[in-house]
This record gives structure tokens, sequence and C-alpha cells, in this order.
């Protein structure tokens, strides 16, 4: 199955705050540790720098119904499996180092599964150390000529910091140095062995400009969070003799108990930082002292053996370095007493308890107990996340729910703006681990999508810079003129060396004892001698004024060219500062500009993605009407087949149909040219009988009788009996009619004139004569074309309905129609002969005639069920 690669998409057009400060994206970096076993299956492989690619193992290409999807994920940089802790280093803590002399904050912290090298990157291995005695190897290396004497720097219980005078910092250490200290046998200091071999190889690397005029101080602390419980690992916990003691694999020892240490608060001081109320801040002065304290917090740690992992860790733990600097006075001899002027940094490095599903570890009682609360800090940390990225996103306020977990509120004011935050995602590319492997990485994505305020730099000091070199070039010169001039040995003064010089260079006094009166000799010599000492001491004082004269010379030409050095270096940092500043509007020129390409980028990318939205929609839509087009041709296709073939249907039928109306009308054709043959016949014999007298117009009956004679038997005749006029029996005989003739007929007196024995005859609609008879006739009389009456006789079926009424049914139509021949008036030429055929077209000026009265039945169509005549009153005629 081919696989199918997919990108993580691009992050959204973040909208821009109305906060004017810079902000910088939490930087996140990927490291992946090596596979334990070699031929092991393996889930994840680097790609690029800042590419990895993590695809399911065999095992989950059936679980996914074959789907096999390879998802690539992209960070600021990705650590292979051969890098380098000092390369790591470099990369990711070295620049929050130098932004912590500097005196901003920082935080790291390493985030993964159980078992993918969050403590050994946090930690390290012996002869190779991590992260952290990196860190604090480089701090020394940079502020290690420059660090005050211990209890200098205070600490405060409200997360600040004092300065202390000589004489009480001097009281602190003498107390301190009074306290017992334990010694080996050998009586040097104990070391603890575990951890000197990873901090034996140093890299010397340091800061480059450090503040000189500065005085330095170092603090660590280190706590942990077990079970949304803080606990300072530093704290000296007491033992009790009588119960048994534990060690830190929570195993008993023999010699007693340790009391449980009590949980710590958290607290937010003046300038909305957080900070633990009572935890254990240790002064320390390198980086073998700093480490050891680590490294007694270290083995207090809570961990556990698991299913995953021999020495787990069941807790977050938090190694807190703090630096507090103040400035020299203007003499460059003591520390400022300002409060104002301290400055005091924060650095957290912050190892994360792993992600675990229980039913993998095979946790049970305290230990699960543990992970349900790791995971329920890290789903914490997460929401939190999640909350910042859609409020920047989308330009919200919805409250970060800090307070949900003790490790997300202690970090509170750094995703609030107080620092750098830097994140390295641990991953073991094993393919046991790839479900929580697969969590981690959407996490990690998530979270580089935060922009956190950048820290705004400390101001300077009004003080003039160098002041620590100058002080410190005046105390070597004075030092070297005095060891030039025979000065003092150590640990003597300038006055007493100098008092000494003196009284050896004077010669000793003579006894100035007076044995005999006439003793002449002790005075002159006694005077003698004080004389001398006289003159040597006034030459002395004379030499003595010349050599301050002298060395005060010496002092100002010294100051003249310290001024002149001063001088110049102002200059140079002026231009120093100047090119600074050019190079900074430059940096944020570019900058600005980087963020409107940045933003154009991200404009075009989102223009793109609706354009393709778009383009695939359109594409669905020309699919779909391609399809329904399709539907509708074959639709037709067969609409046109079918229509086909009911044209064809039709056409046969009106053939039929029309062949069968051709065929009737020839017929009709033929018996009119008959009935006008007859006609004609009958008037060509009317002609040509004699007119002896003039005959009397014959009545109607008259008249009637002689057509129906002459359409009986052309041939007349005169002895023919008349005819008698009669009724056409009706077809429905036997059967109980009603005879509906409205009262509005006109009686015509039409041959076959129809009759219906025991008929009710009704000039309205009537029910009751409904409900005793099963047949109706409705006699009905219109119009017609040509003037003449036309009558209908319209028949129908009763029956009953639900309701107890009678409905009709109307099934049958009959037509009674007179036509009389005496309605228009035929000329025609007496001389000249027509044949029997044109005769009916002539037209006859002296012969008036009368016609029968010719019948025509026609059979009325059925009307069908549905045309129904209900016997309602005022009912409505059809």
């Amino acid at each position: 199955m081919k696989a199918s690669r997919t990108k993580t998409p691009r992050k959204p057009v973040l909208k821009k705050s109305s906060n004017t400060s810079l902000k910088d994206p939490v930087g996140v970096y990927c490291r992946v540790r090596p596979l334990s076993v070699q031929d092991q299956e393996c889930c994840i492989e680097v790609i690029s720098e800042t590419t990895i690619q993590i695809h399911p193992p065999d095992g989950y290409r059936i679980f996914r119904n074959g789907e096999y999807r390879e998802t690539q994920y992209t960070f600021k940089e990705v650590f292979g499996t051969l890098v380098t802790q000092k390369a790591l280093f470099d990369v990711v803590a070295r620049p929050l180092v130098e932004d912590l002399i500097r005196g901003k904050n920082g935080l790291l912290f390493t985030y993964g599964v159980t078992g993918s090298g969050k403590t050994h990157t946090m930690t390290g291995s012996p002869g190779d150390g991590g992260l952290l005695p990196r860190c604090l190897d480089m701090i020394f290396n940079s502020i290690g000529p420059f660090q005050a004497k211990r209890f200098v720097f205070k600490l405060d219980d409200k997360n600040g910091v004092d300065v202390q005078c000589e004489v009480d910092a001097l009281l602190e250490r003498q107390k301190r140095d009074a306290m017992p200290i334990p010694k080996t046998p050998s009586g040097k200091r104990q070391i603890d062995p575990e951890f000197a071999d990873m901090i034996s190889v140093r890299d010397h690397c340091k800061v480059e400009e450090v503040e000189e005029d500065n005085v330095y101080s170092v603090f660590v602390s280190y706590i942990e969070i077990y079970n949304n419980y803080i606990y300072d690992l530093l704290e000296e916990i007491p033992f009790d003799p009588i119960k048994p003691k534990w060690n830190s694999s929570n195993t008993p020892v023999q010699n007693g108990d340790f009391i449980p240490p009590q949980s710590k608060v958290l607290r937010e001081d003046q300038n909305h930082n957080m900070y633990v109320i009572g935890c254990t801040e240790v002064e320390v002065k390198s980086t073998e002292e700093a480490f050891e304290v680590f490294w007694r917090g270290q083995k207090k740690r809570r961990i556990a053996n698991t299913q995953l992992n021999r020495e787990s860790s069941r807790s977050h733990s938090v190694f807190m370095i703090k630096l507090a600097q103040a400035p020299l006075d203007a003499d460059g001899d003591n520390v400022l007493q300002e409060r104002e002027q301290i400055t005091l940094s924060q650095m957290s490095l912050v190892d994360l308890a792993g992600s675990e599903r229980t039913n993998r570890t095979k946790a049970e009682g305290n230990r699960l107990r543990e992970a349900g609360n790791i995971n329920q800090s890290l789903m914490t940390l997460r929401t939190c996340i999640e909350v910042l990225r859609e409020n920047q996103m989308y330009g919200t306020n919805k409250m970060v729910p800090y307070r949900d977990s003790k490790l997300t509120h202690l970090f509170k004011n750094y995703f609030d703006g107080e620092g750098k935050v830097r994140m390295i995602v641990c991953v073991n590319p094993k393919a046991e681990d790839y479900e929580e492997s697969l969590q981690v990485m959407r996490f990690a994505e998530m979270t580089q999508e935060v922009e956190v305020a950048r820290p705004v730099d400390k101001p300077l000091f009004g003080l003039t810079p160098g002041r620590r070199f100058r002080n410190q070039a005046f105390k070597d010169e004075l030092s070297r003129k005095l060891e030039i001039r025979g000065g003092p040995i150590s640990g003597e003064t300038e006055e007493q060396s100098v008092t000494e010089m003196l009284l050896q260079n004077f010669p000793p006094l003579p006894s100035c004892e007076l044995l005999d009166v006439n003793d002449d000799q002790t005075l002159p010599r006694l005077i003698e001698v004080l004389e001398k000492r006289h003159r040597m001491r006034q030459m002395l004082s004379e030499e003595f004024t010349k050599n301050v004269l002298a060395f005060k010379t010496m002092l100002q030409e010294f100051d003249s060219s310290i001024v002149s050095k001063e001088n110049y270096a102002q200059g140079k940092l002026t231009e120093k500062e100047k090119m600074i500043a050019g190079q900074k509007m430059e940096i944020e020129r570019l900058e600005k500009k980087t963020k409107t390409l940045e933003y154009k980028i991200e404009i075009l990318e989102k223009t793109t993605t609706i354009y393709e939205e778009d383009k695939r929609n359109l594409q669905q839509e020309l699919e779909s009407k391609s399809q329904k087009l399709q539907r509708q041709a074959s639709d037709k296709r067969r609409l046109e087949a079918r229509l086909q073939g009911m044209v064809t249907e039709t056409t046969m039928k009106w053939e039929k149909e029309c062949e069968r109306r051709v065929a009737a009308k020839q017929l009709e054709m033929q018996n009119k040219l008959w009935v006008k043959d007859e006609k004609l016949k009958q008037l060509k014999a009317i002609v040509t009988e004699p007119k002896n007298e003039k005959p009397e117009r014959p009545s109607r009956e008259k008249d009637r009788e002689k057509a129906f004679q002459r359409s009986a038997s052309p041939p007349p005749a005169p002895t023919a009996p008349p005819v008698r006029l009669r009724h056409r029996r009706s077809r429905s005989a036997g059967e109980r009619w009603v005879d509906h003739k409205p009262p509005s007929n006109v009686p015509t007196e039409t041959v076959m004139q129809p009759h219906v024995p025991h008929a009710i005859t009704v000039a309205a609609a009537n029910e009751k004569a409904l409900a005793k008879c099963d047949k109706y006739m409705l006699t009905h009389q219109e119009l017609a074309s040509d003037g003449e009456i036309e009558t209908k006789l319209i028949k129908g079926d009763v029956y009953r309905t639900r309701g107890g009424g009678q409905a009709v049914q109307f099934t049958d139509i009959e037509t009674l129609k007179q036509e009389s021949p005496t309605g228009r008036k035929r000329r025609s030429s007496p001389s000249s002969p027509t044949p029997p055929e044109d005769a009916a077209e002539s037209e006859w000026t002296d012969v008036e005639t009368r016609c029968s009265v010719a019948v025509e039945m026609r059979a009325g169509s059925n009307l069908g069920p549905g045309y129904q005549h209900h016997a309602q009153p005022k009912r409505r005629k059809p």
C-alpha cells in the first residue's frame, strides 16, 4: 500500500495584540533517544534538522483499516540519536544562561513519555554531564572573579533580596564556620562519589560580556511536585530513633524513620512572581558545591520501578537557580546598600514526570494514584497552553486555568511574560510508544504556537563604569611602591614598618649614669648623640616630605592617565554604543520587515488554503453535476425509447382510427348520396304530375305522412294507408325509472318518442322518487348549430350511499334531432337538365316541398363511475 504523507498544518494568522512589546514563540526542540535493542522496530525517523516523520508500526495497519499514513512534525531544531550533551546545551540552554547573567528569567523543561530520556538530558551520566551541571559550570566560569563574599546578599521570606554590611556578613560567616562539618577519617570534607564524575569534564564556557562593576551571588533550591503537593528536597528532616528509617527508594532501614515532610504553599510576591514559602535556598560559590546540593536533593526524589522504566520518576522536579547582583559604589570598594539597585534573576530547570498509560504500566495502588496525578497535571498544562493559544489567535480573553495544578501555577509568571520558555521534547522511537509519542508530538506542535512577551532590558546605572578596575589598580600600585621602598611584610601595617625603619637608622643612646661629680664626658656624648639623632630626624622628615610630594605627583599623573584612558574608553564606548544603536535599529527594521513578510506569507497561505478549499468544493460540485447530467441523459434516453414506443403505438392506433373514420365517412357520404337521389326522384315525380286544380296546402301531419311514405317506398302509391305515429320501446323496459322532465321543455312531437312504462314522471329532482326506483332518465333540450331543437336523454343508475341518501351515476346519453328541408330555398334553371348528382346542389324557385323528420339515434358514451349526479335539492344540470 502506498504511504500517504501529510504535513502538520501551518499555524493560522495570529491577531495582533494591543500590546506593543515584542513577543517570541516558545522554543520547542526535539531529541530522539537511541533504541535500546539494535533490531527493535522503529516508528520515528529524522528527515532534516527541523523535521521528523512518525509512522505507525506494522501492527497498526490492520487496526487502522489498512490506512498507512506518515505524519511529519516540525520543530525549531531536531537532535538525532548521535547528538552530544554539549551540542544540545549550546543550542538550547546557553542563551538562557546568558539572559540569567543579564538579569532576565528563563524556564527550561523536558517533556515526554516514560523512558524517553528526560532525566538523562537534564542530569547526564558519569563523564558526560547534562544540561544542569553545564549551566552551573557556565555561570560560575562567568562570575567567578566577581562573586561577593558569603552572606553579603540575603534572601528574605517574600521572594526578595537584601544587601548586608560587611560586619553582619562577617558575623554570619563566623557562625557558619563554628558549625561542625562532616568529615571523612582523613580529615577532608565528604564528597559523594556518585556525582563526582558528572562534573569532572568541563568545557570552560562562559559569558563574554559580564558587568565587571557588579558583584554576584548564586542561590539554588530544589523542590518536587508529588501528587499535586510541593515538597522541599533540601529540607533537613528530623528523624525519630524509635521507628525504623526509610531510604530514598522507600525501603525500611533499621535505625529510625523520617518524619513525613510537610507540603509547601505557593504565594505571589509584589512583582506578581510565584514562589514557594519556606523553601530552602542555599548560597553556593562553585559548581561542585551547587551540584552537591542538587545531588543531595536528587537522592530524596521519589522514583519507582514500573513495567516501562526501572527508575521511573513519580514526581515533577524543579531545580531553581537564583542570581543576585548589585553594583559597587563610586569608589569600587563596597556594594551599594540600596535595595532598588539589586537585580534578582531566576532560571528554572524542570524534569517533568513521564506521561504513561496505566494499561501498559500495570500500575496498582500507590503507583496507580501517582500515575493519575501525573497525567492530570500534564493535562492541565496542555489545557493552559490551549487557552493561551486561543486567546492569542482569536483575540479572546478566556481565563487560563493555572490554579488547577501546582505545576502550572508555579510557572504562571513565565507564560505571562517574565522570561524565555524553552521545551525539549524527548521521544523514544520504539514501536510500543507510538500512541504516546503521537500525543506528545501534537502537544509540542501546539506549544510552539504560543508566544511569550520578550523581557525588558534592565536600565543602566548612573555610576561611572570601570570602578572595580581603578580601585584594584590603585591598590596594586600602592603595594608595589611600598615593596620598592622596603615596604611592609605580610601581615604588618604601614605605620609599624616606617617606625621600625627609623629606629634601626638612629644611633643607640649612650649610658646616662653619672658616678662622679667631675665626670665631663657622659653629658657631652649624650648631647652629641641627641644632636645627631635630631639631624637624622630632620633629614628623614625632609626626605619623607619629598617622597610624599613625589607620591602625590605620581598619583596625580596616574589619575590623569586614568582620566585620559577613561575619556578614550568613553569615546570608544560612545562609538560602540552608536554602532550598536545603529545595528539595533537595523535589526529592528529587519525584524519588522521579517514580521511583515511572515504576515504576508501567512495571508498568502491562508488565501491559498481558501482557494484550494474552493477548488475542492467546485470539483465536488462539478462531479456531482456531471453525475446528475449522466443520470438525466440516461433517463432521457429511456424516456425517448418509451416515447418512441408510445408514438409508434399511438401512430398505429391513429392510423386504424383514421381508416375506420374514413370508412365511416365514406359510408355516410354514400347514404347521403342515396338520400339525395331519392329526394331528386321524388321531386321529379312531383314535377311531372299534372296540375288540374290547385291543391290544398296539406297540414303538417299530412306532410309528415307523405314524407314518411316517400322515404319508406320510393315509388309513391295513392292507395297506401297513412302512417301512424308510434312510440319507440325503450331498451330498459321492465325496470323502475324516474322520468325527469323539466317544465321548460318544448314538445317536439318527434317520431319515435321514447316511452318508459311504469315510470315516475317528475318535474324536479325528488328524493322519494329516487328511493323507489333503480334507474334515472333526464330529458334535456338545447338549440343545435342549425337552429333546430336537439333533445338529449341522459340515463343513469340509482344506488344508495353510506349516509342513507341516493346517488345517480350517469351511464348513457341518447340524442333526438329533427331537420326541416324547407329551411332553405333552392333555385335552378328549368331548361337545363341536370343529372341526379347535381340536382342535390340545384336551387328550385317554384317548388316547395316538405321532408320528413329524420331521426338519428346515437348511443351515448359511458361517462364512467366517477361522473355522478346526486339526487339532492338544487341539483346541477349536466
